[in-house]
């Protein structure tokens, strides 16, 4: 039988996302969402709880922002319901919805000040003077623009604006507040600062945050969940070390940083563990899915986990290679490896790696312990991973 957004399980945690057992503010129930021929959204199913900083992530055309869209009202479900506070709304404008929405483009008004702009929705609501007034105050403050209150746009830095645009919408005491790519149109340094004011925000105002982008270091800095979603269809849902650290897919774990995806042969599964075979090697790996299976599978080790030695160590998994390449990265030196049939081998050593100058050429053998390789279902491993920020 198919989980409700209400089941929970023995521990009170939602059975369905494994989201803390507080009321859902947003339930996406069996939702799909079919443009004639086209299926943006197959049957998405979770729920978003109270107070959760929850992010949707994928790329270019997975449906990410036709969900959030459904969830705001501009759009509607072909099948399946939205629910808010546990009231469907699926056919509810989005003017009836107590939701907000925070765009790439903020669309401040030009001609009133920062103080005007914030106040603009608490007046167009009729509320008392005094009201608006403590109100505006309190949520400038917030993200803190007092001393530019006076201002107007275009006196204003891309942050500042930014920062105006998310009190506008957070004086409305929204049940929920939607953010579809607000910091694409800053430059790079700039979008890291508000990644962590953005959590600040969230944190002080203490309102459910839906946040869609492409960024996969954005939504792993911020979110308190993550839904990675993949044509249509959401692949995962989890805290951000569980969509790193225990991917259930191919697309997951190419998608979400680097990672050494080899092709595997599995020969024996056991208590969540499997002995496969991978580049001649016999070697050992955690296994969450319940779709992998004696044979075929794919198996990833993070960079990071990996270690490189000159000598065979002994006790611990391990491939040979050939170094093909060393790239000097800043906190990490990247260096890549063919292993046997030319499989792609990357480790990343940090300033405490103990090992000898390495040149092209040489042959060292890469190690992991047991906990930093998962077998995951066979798929196609991916070339590249698709960084377009055009969303569908």
């Amino acid at each position: 039988m198919d989980p409700t957004l209400t089941d929970v399980v023995p521990d009170g945690r939602d059975v369905v996302t494994g989201a803390d057992p507080k009321p859902p503010t947003i339930g996406i129930d069996h939702v799909t969402k079919a443009f004639k021929d086209f299926v943006a959204v197959d049957d998405a199913h979770f729920s978003i709880a109270q107070g959760e900083f929850f992010s949707m992530l994928g790329p270019s055309g997975c449906g990410k922002t036709t969900t959030l869209r459904m969830i705001a009202g501009f759009e509607t479900p072909t099948t399946g319901s939205i629910r808010l506070d546990g009231k469907d709304v699926s056919r509810t404008p989005p003017h009836k919805r107590n939701v907000n929405t925070v765009f790439q483009h903020y669309a401040l008004f030009p001609h009133m000040t920062v103080w005007d702009n914030v106040a603009f929705g608490p007046r167009s609501k009729k509320w008392a003077k005094a009201e608006i007034a403590r109100k505006v105050d309190d949520v400038i403050g917030v993200v803190r623009m007092e001393e530019f209150a006076g201002r107007k746009p275009a006196q204003l830095s891309g942050g500042q604006q930014q920062r105006v645009a998310l009190a506008r919408a957070l004086v409305n005491e929204p049940t929920a507040l939607l953010l579809d790519e607000p910091l694409g149109a800053l430059d790079l340094k700039l979008r890291q600062v508000m990644q962590f004011e953005l959590k600040r925000i969230q944190r002080e105002i203490g309102i459910t945050f839906v946040y869609v982008t492409h960024d996969q270091e954005e939504a792993l800095t911020m979110s308190d969940r993550i839904a990675v979603m993949n044509e249509g269809r959401v692949e995962q849902i989890g805290t951000p070390t569980e969509i790193y650290d225990s991917p259930v897919t191919v697309f997951v774990a190419g998608f979400i940083g680097q990672a050494n995806l080899w092709p595997a042969d599995v020969g024996s599964l056991n208590a969540g563990e499997a002995i496969a075979t991978v580049m001649g090697s016999q070697v050992t790996a955690a296994c969450r899915s319940t779709e992998v299976g004696v044979g075929a599978a794919v198996m990833m080790v993070r960079p990071e986990r990996l270690s490189l030695s000159v000598q065979r160590p002994e006790g611990v998994s391990v491939v040979e290679g050939t170094v093909t390449d060393l790239t000097f990265q800043g906190p990490v030196v990247r260096v890549s490896l063919a292993g046997a049939g030319d499989v792609p081998v990357v480790a990343h050593l940090g300033p405490d790696a103990e090992l000898p100058a390495l040149r092209p050429g040489d042959r060292v053998w890469a190690s992991w312990a047991p906990d930093a390789a998962c077998v995951l279902p066979p798929a196609e491993i991916p070339v590249a991973d698709d960084t377009s920020v055009e969303e569908t």
